[in-house]
């Protein structure tokens, strides 16, 4: 147990960050903010970050453990319950398809990205963090393999600047080629399911489904959403044999000499019990939509915020000479990530698509 000053202390830290947080929340209103669909957690790890760079020596050391209780705890509790906004009846709505490009991307972006590390000779944390933000959702990815990974925060900031700028990129990116008749190949089927397996985040899902095709029915906006979250339910998965995989490595080498367990990211279970609820709940409830569901709203707003603390707390352990550090090479990867992402990704989604 801590000692009375010691909760005080930390507790100082954590109401640093969800100031700081607040902030985050206020300024992703901003319309321009909106438009380039930044969600609070990449305000969040920006404010974090300019932070760092200026008034961070001046925090007193007895608030950093506050500040390692929301990149730890409030991390892990923020994606058990990132796991409301998903249902299992979601999978049902596109089919198997959208399941089967999901997993050749997936897949393929995270033993691919790590391959390219290596002979970018870039270190196995930042190489693995980068591939798993552009192989599944993003910066909540990111957020979810941190624990497992236990790599040093500037390392998770790294990994989720790379899916801001190419996520960004792509947002504006997709819907040009879609109106210049680059992916006429597809069927609209096919483009929904595209966009949403190979684009980073949730948000630029959404930016560039609802630019192709603004409409409330599930045409390309709906379909591209609902094949990004199931591509975010393959996170569970994933950071369970991360977790197997990087144990026996640590316990091989005898990084960990304590005890040397696999470590099991037993959070990854909660996003799988939680997805499982969702879907119940839904069900007795007789609703469409999760946000139809009794004080699902709530629940995800306060998970955005949960995550946005993470993020930020993240971003204040991020100097300008850690990314000097770390050099170009993790953006590198990333763009190598990219070209794959979007060349490959459309002959994948072209050929399963066509014959499942």
């Amino acid at each position: 147990m801590l000692e009375k000053g010691n909760r005080a202390n930390t507790l100082h830290g954590i109401l640093l960050i969800a100031l700081f947080s607040f902030a985050a929340f206020y300024i992703a209103g901003f319309p321009i903010v909106k438009r380039l669909s930044f969600s609070p957690l990449i305000v969040g790890i920006v404010l974090g970050m300019l932070y760092a760079n200026s008034l961070r020596n001046k925090l007193p050391e007895t608030w950093v453990p506050g500040i390692k209780f929301c990149t730890k705890q409030l991390l892990r509790w923020g994606i058990v319950l990132y796991g409301f906004r998903l249902t299992l009846t979601e999978v049902a709505a596109v089919g198997i398809p959208a399941v089967a490009v999901d997993l050749v991307i997936v897949t393929v972006t995270i033993f691919g990205g790590v391959l390219l590390g290596r002979l970018l000779k870039i270190d196995r944390d930042t190489a693995l963090m980068t591939s798993t933000g552009s192989a599944i959702c993003g910066a909540a990815a990111v957020l979810g393999a941190e624990p497992v990974v236990k790599c040093e925060g500037y390392k998770t900031a790294i990994a989720v600047s790379t899916v801001v700028i190419f996520g960004t990129l792509s947002m504006f990116l997709y819907p040009l080629m879609y109106r210049m008749g680059l992916l006429d190949g597809l069927t609209d089927t096919g483009v929904a399911v595209y966009t949403g397996s190979t684009l980073h985040e949730v948000a630029h899902v959404a930016g560039a489904g609802n630019a192709m095709d603004p409409t409330d029915a599930l045409g390309i906006a709906g379909t591209a959403t609902i094949t990004k979250m199931i591509r975010v339910m393959m996170l569970a998965p994933v950071l369970v044999v991360m977790g197997f995989v990087l144990g026996r490595r640590r316990k091989t080498s005898g990084a960990q000499k304590e005890k040397s367990k696999i470590a099991v990211p037993w959070f990854a279970f909660g996003f799988i019990g939680i997805i499982c609820l969702n879907s119940l709940l839904q069900y007795l409830c007789g609703v469409e939509s999760v946000r139809e569901i009794p004080l699902n709203g709530a629940i995800e707003y306060a998970d955005t915020f949960l995550l946005t603390m993470a993020m930020t707390a993240l971003g204040t352990e991020t100097s300008i000479d850690k990314f000097r550090q770390a050099g170009a090479k993790p953006f590198v990867l990333a763009g190598l990530l990219y070209v794959w992402l979007v060349a490959g990704g459309y002959f994948v989604t072209k050929y399963l698509v066509g014959i499942l």
